[in-house]
C-alpha cells in the first residue's frame, strides 16, 4: 500500500513541546493546510464551505522508528502507567497515523491555491496531512460514549501569570492562543520541580516559564 501526503499544516508549533494533547483543546489555535502542487484542485473542495469541522488524517512524522512497541505510558495516565497501544493515541504506534478534529474557518484562495484555514489543531507546523473528511455530527457524535481511564482522570487548568511587559513581544493576534496553551500545562505529566525552567516554542518565540503548584509564571520571551 502506498499512501502519498496530499498537504501539509502550518501552525505556531515548530517543536513538539508545548503542543496540546488533543485537538479541539485551544480552539484559539489557528493554522493553515496548504495542499501539494498535485492536489490543488479547487473542484476536490467542492462543498467543503457547508462543514463546520474536518477530521484530518496525518503522519506522525517526528516519530518514526524500527519495530513497536504493544504498551505505551499516555500521558494523561501521567506517563508512569502503561496501556495497550490501540488504548490510546499515542504517536508511536505500528503505522504512525494520527487523527484529528479541527474546525473550519473557511477557505483562502492564495499563490499556493486553496488554503483552508483552521482552529484547534494539535499539530506540529509541517505536518503531512494523508487525507481529509468531513465531520459529520449525525455519525460521528456519540452522546452516551465512554471514554475508559481518559474519564476517569480530571482535566484541570493552570493559572497564568504572563508579565505584561513580556506579552507585548507576542503579535496581539496570537496571544489568546499562547495562554490557553500555558493554560493546559505543557510539561510532561510527571515533572513537578518548581525550581525547573521550561522552554516552549511558540510562533518563533522562545516562552520560558516555571510552574509551581497550580501557577505557571512566564520568566522570559525571547525572540
Amino acid at each position: 500500500m502506498v499512501i502519498t501526503p496530499i498537504a501539509h499544516i502550518e501552525t505556531d508549533f515548530k517543536e513538539k513541546f508545548g503542543i496540546p494533547r488533543q485537538s479541539g483543546c485551544v480552539p484559539s489555535l489557528l493554522g493553515r493546510i496548504v495542499f501539494l502542487p498535485a492536489f490543488r484542485n479547487p473542484e476536490a473542495l467542492r462543498g467543503l464551505e457547508g462543514f463546520s469541522h474536518l477530521w484530518l488524517l496525518f503522519d506522525f512524522s517526528k516519530a518514526h522508528r524500527e519495530g513497536w512497541s504493544p504498551t505505551v505510558r499516555p500521558p494523561r495516565l501521567g506517563g508512569n502507567k502503561r496501556v495497550g497501544v490501540f488504548a490510546s493515541r499515542s504517536p508511536f504506534r505500528p503505522n504512525p497515523i494520527g487523527l484529528s478534529c479541527v474546525r473550519l474557518l473557511g477557505v483562502e484562495e492564495t499563490e499556493a491555491g486553496h488554503v483552508l484555514l483552521v482552529s484547534g489543531a494539535d499539530l506540529l507546523s509541517g505536518t503531512p496531512i494523508l487525507d481529509i473528511k468531513p465531520y459529520l455530527p449525525f455519525a460521528d457524535c456519540v452522546p452516551d460514549a465512554v471514554g475508559g481511564y481518559a474519564d476517569e482522570v480530571r482535566d484541570y487548568a493552570l493559572s497564568v501569570d504572563f508579565p505584561p511587559h513580556l506579552l507585548e513581544k507576542i503579535a496581539p493576534d496570537k496571544r489568546q492562543a499562547l495562554l490557553d496553551c500555558l493554560a493546559q500545562d505543557p510539561r510532561p505529566s510527571y515533572q513537578e520541580d518548581p525550581e525547573r525552567v521550561y522552554r516552549m516554542q511558540f510562533a518563533d518565540m522562545d516562552i520560558h516559564f516555571v510552574v509551581e503548584g497550580d501557577k505557571l509564571k512566564v520568566v522570559d520571551v525571547i525572540e
